[in-house]
C-alpha cells in the first residue's frame, strides 16, 4: 500500500491522482553586510518517496515562507543559498559563473526522516542528503534567470524537486533584481503562424574538424578519476535575433578556451566544460551489477550572439559511449549524439574513462562499432582483392599448362 501524504496548509491532497501543492512564492536573499548577493523568488515542491513497515510512502511538501538562509554565503567563485526550513531540512542551491553566464551548478536536498509530521512511519532516521550537477537553471550576468514553467530536478529515484514561477539571480550588484530577464526555453513563446516567404539566410559554414581537448577530473588525493580525450561539435537549433526565425548552427568547442570540472563517485561521474557563454555537462553512470558504464546525461546551456534568449535543454534517459568498468572507451570515428531534437552533439577521435582509472592514464580501450567495422571494410576488401589475384593466378596457370599439352601433341 502507498501512502501520499500533504503536510503543507496551502496544499490540496489528491488521494488518488497524486498531489496537488498550491502554495504561492517563497522569496529568499542572501546577504554580504549590506549587499544582496543572490535573491530568489520561487515555488519548490519536494517529491519524496520513503521506506514505512508495511510499505512504501510517497510524500509532497513545499518550501514554505519560514525557511532560513542564515547558513548562506556570497563568498569565493562559488556563491552558496542554504533554505533551512522545518526540523532539519534544507534546499541548496550553488551558483557557479565564469563572466558571461552564470548557472545553478548543484541542487541538493537535506531531508530529515526523523521528522514525524512529514515522514510517518518511516522505518528509517535521521538525516538523508541527496544532490545532482544538473539542473537546467542557468542565465546571462548581471539578468534575472525567469521561468514560470514548472522545472523538475530529479536528486535520485525517491526524490525530486520540481520548481516553478521562479525569478533569481546571483552574483548581484544591487539589491533588486535585473530588468534584463533571461528567459527558460520552456517558456519561449511558439510560433505556429507560417514565416513570410523571403530570401533565406546563407548558412554559416561547416566550422571544420574540432580541436581535440584533453580533460582529466581528479579526486581528493589528486589522482585521475575521470580521463576524457575528445573533440566536440554543438548543433544547436534556436530562433534567431536576425532573422526572427529558426536556424541551426554547429559551433567547434575549442580547448584552448575552454575550464573544465566534475566530480567522482562509486557509481556516477560528472565532467563540466565552459566555454565563454556555453555550459556542457555530462553524467556518467556504472551498473554495479553489469560493471558497465554509460553516458546517462548531457545538458547544455549557451547564449550564443544572435540567440534571442539562453538556450538551456537536458536529456537524463541516454546510452550513449558504453564501456565496461576498469576499461576506456574509444572512438576515432566521428559520432552524432542526439541529445533532444533542437540540439546534438558530435564527437571526434574520442577515448574515455570515468571510473576506475589507475596510473593516471588510460585502461585498455574497447572501440566503438563504427571503428570496427571501419577495420573490417579494408580488411574485406583486401581479402576480396587477394582472392581475385589468386584466382586469374590460378587462370593464368591452367590456360598455360594447356598450351604446353598442344605443343607436345604437335
Amino acid at each position: 500500500m502507498t501512502g501520499i501524504r500533504q503536510t503543507v496548509t496551502a496544499g490540496v491532497c489528491l488521494t488518488l491522482m497524486g498531489c496537488l501543492v498550491v502554495t504561492h512564492a517563497v522569496t529568499l536573499e542572501v546577504k554580504d553586510g549590506n549587499s544582496t548577493c543572490i535573491k530568489a523568488e520561487l515555488n519548490a515542491n519536494f517529491s519524496i518517496t520513503y521506506n514505512t513497515t508495511n510499505a512504501t510512502n510517497s510524500v509532497v511538501f513545499a518550501l514554505p515562507d519560514s525557511a532560513s538562509t542564515d547558513n548562506s554565503t556570497c563568498t569565493g567563485v562559488s556563491q552558496r543559498l542554504v533554505a533551512s526550513f522545518g526540523d532539519g531540512h534544507a534546499l541548496t542551491l550553488v551558483f557557479s559563473g565564469n563572466g558571461s553566464l552564470y548557472e545553478v551548478s548543484q541542487v541538493s536536498l537535506r531531508y530529515n526522516l526523523s521528522d514525524n509530521t512529514n515522514f510517518p512511519g518511516s522505518t528509517i532516521t535521521g538525516v538523508v542528503t541527496v544532490e545532482t550537477n544538473s539542473s537546467r537553471i542557468s542565465a546571462s550576468m548581471n539578468s534575472t534567470y525567469r521561468c514560470q514553467s514548472s522545472i523538475p530536478v530529479t536528486l535520485n529515484s525517491d526524490v525530486t524537486v520540481t520548481f516553478s514561477d521562479v525569478r533569481l539571480e546571483a552574483y548581484m550588484h544591487t539589491g533588486n533584481l535585473s530588468t534584463n530577464e533571461s528567459v527558460c526555453s520552456a517558456d519561449q513563446p511558439v510560433t505556429t503562424t507560417a514565416p513570410p516567404k523571403t530570401t533565406p539566410a546563407p548558412s554559416p559554414s561547416p566550422p571544420g574538424v574540432p580541436e581535440r581537448g584533453n580533460y582529466t577530473i581528479t579526486g581528493d588525493n589528486t589522482t585521475a578519476c575521470l580521463l576524457a580525450v575528445m573533440g566536440l561539435q554543438l548543433n544547436i537549433t534556436y530562433l534567431s535575433k536576425t532573422h526572427n526565425k529558426t536556424v541551426s548552427e554547429v559551433r567547434n568547442l575549442q580547448p584552448n578556451r575552454t575550464s573544465f570540472s566534475g566530480s567522482c563517485g562509486v557509481t556516477v561521474a560528472t565532467l563540466i566544460l565552459t566555454e565563454d557563454t556555453t555550459n556542457l555537462n555530462f553524467t556518467f553512470t556504472l551498473n554495479s551489477t553489469s560493471r558497465k558504464f554509460h553516458l546517462s546525461a548531457v545538458s547544455v546551456s549557451a547564449r550564443w550572439p544572435d540567440m534571442t534568449a539562453v538556450f538551456s535543454v537536458e536529456n537524463s534517459s541516454l546510452q550513449y559511449l558504453q564501456g565496461s568498468a576498469g576499461r576506456s572507451y574509444m572512438c576515432s570515428s566521428e559520432q552524432t549524439l542526439a541529445v533532444v531534437s533542437d540540439f546534438s552533439l558530435n564527437t571526434f577521435r574520442l577515448q574515455l574513462q570515468p571510473f576506475n582509472v589507475t596510473g593516471n592514464q588510460f585502461s585498455a580501450a574497447e572501440e566503438c562499432r563504427m571503428d570496427q567495422e571501419n577495420m573490417l571494410i579494408p580488411i574485406i576488401v583486401g581479402a576480396a582483392l587477394a582472392g581475385l589475384v589468386l584466382i586469374v593466378l590460378i587462370a593464368y596457370l591452367i590456360g598455360r599448362k594447356r598450351t604446353r599439352a598442344g605443343y607436345q601433341t604437335i
